[in-house]
C-alpha cells in the first residue's frame, strides 16, 4: 500500500513540476483520478484544469495562426499570385526541414514561419514589386531592401512564432558562399531555418510562372539549382530537397502552380 502511495504521490508532484514549468502536454496522472480518496480528486482538479488549459492553448494557436495568415496576406496584398507560392514554398520548406531531421514541433513552425519570409516586401513600391522585366541597379538595391523590412516587423517580440519568422526574413536570401544579401553571411553562420527556406524558395519561383519567364519544369528547376550547390546552396540540403521529389510532386498536385 505504502509503495501505492509512493507512486501516487511521485506522480502529482511530476503533474505540479511539468505545470508550473508550463508544459501541460506533459501531465501524465494515469489512473489516479479513479482514487476515491484526496489523491484522487486532487487528480480529478489537475485533469480538469489540463484539459482547460489545452483548450484555451488550441484557442490561441488558431488566433496566432489567423493573425500571421493577415500579416501576410497585408504584405502580398499587391501581388495574389504570391499567396499561391507561399502555401507551397512553406510546404515545400516543411518537407526540407523533416528530412533534415527536424522533429515535429520544429517542422511545424518552421512551416508556419516561413510564410511571413517575404513580409517585408510590404515595403517595396508596386511598380518595382510588379516590373514585368529585369531591375535596373537602384530598383535592386530597393527590392533588397525587403529582407531587412521584414526582420524589422518581425522584431522585439516574445513570440517564437515571429522570433522564427524574423529569422527566416533576414536570411533566406543569403547564400552558402558568402555572396548572399543582406550580411553576406556564408556556410552554417547562416541559420539553418534561413538555408532551407532559400531552397525552398528558389525552388517554386522556377517552377512558377512569372511575368518575365516561363514555368520550368521540376526536373528543370533541379537542374539549375545543382549548379547553385555549395555556391548558392547548402550542398547537403540540396540534395535531401531533390532526393525527395515524390513528395514535392505531391505538394505540388495538392497546391497546383
Amino acid at each position: 500500500m505504502d509503495s501505492e502511495l509512493d507512486m501516487a504521490l511521485a506522480r502529482l508532484t511530476a503533474a505540479v513540476a511539468a505545470i508550473g514549468a508550463g508544459h501541460y502536454e506533459r501531465v501524465d496522472l494515469g489512473t489516479l483520478p479513479a482514487r476515491a480518496d484526496g489523491l484522487g480528486y486532487l487528480a480529478n482538479a489537475i485533469d480538469a484544469m489540463c484539459a482547460d488549459v489545452a483548450t484555451r492553448e488550441a484557442s490561441l494557436r488558431r488566433a496566432r495562426h489567423d493573425a500571421v495568415h493577415r500579416l501576410v496576406m497585408a504584405a502580398e496584398y499587391k501581388d495574389s499570385r504570391t499567396l499561391e507560392h507561399i502555401e507551397r514554398m512553406s510546404r515545400y520548406a516543411a518537407m526540407l526541414a523533416r528530412r533534415a531531421g527536424l522533429g515535429p514541433s520544429d517542422v511545424e513552425l518552421l512551416r508556419e514561419a516561413s510564410t511571413m519570409h517575404d513580409v517585408g516586401k510590404i515595403g517595396v513600391p508596386e511598380e518595382i514589386l510588379l516590373k514585368p522585366g529585369s531591375l535596373d541597379a537602384a530598383e535592386w538595391s530597393i527590392m533588397r531592401r525587403h529582407t531587412e523590412v521584414g526582420a524589422t516587423i518581425l522584431r522585439d517580440t516574445i513570440s517564437e512564432l515571429l522570433k522564427a519568422g524574423e529569422v527566416i526574413a533576414l536570411t533566406h536570401h543569403e547564400r552558402w558562399d558568402g555572396s548572399g544579401y543582406p550580411y553576406g553571411l556564408a556556410g552554417e553562420a547562416i541559420p539553418l531555418s534561413g538555408r532551407i527556406c532559400a531552397v525552398a524558395d528558389v525552388f517554386d519561383a522556377l517552377t512558377s510562372e512569372r511575368p518575365y519567364k516561363r514555368a520550368y519544369s521540376v526536373a528543370e528547376a533541379f537542374e539549375i539549382m545543382s549548379q547553385g550547390r555549395g555556391t548558392h546552396f547548402d550542398p547537403q540540403l540540396l540534395d535531401l530537397f531533390v532526393a525527395g521529389v515524390d513528395e514535392i510532386d505531391r505538394i505540388r498536385d495538392q497546391a497546383p502552380v
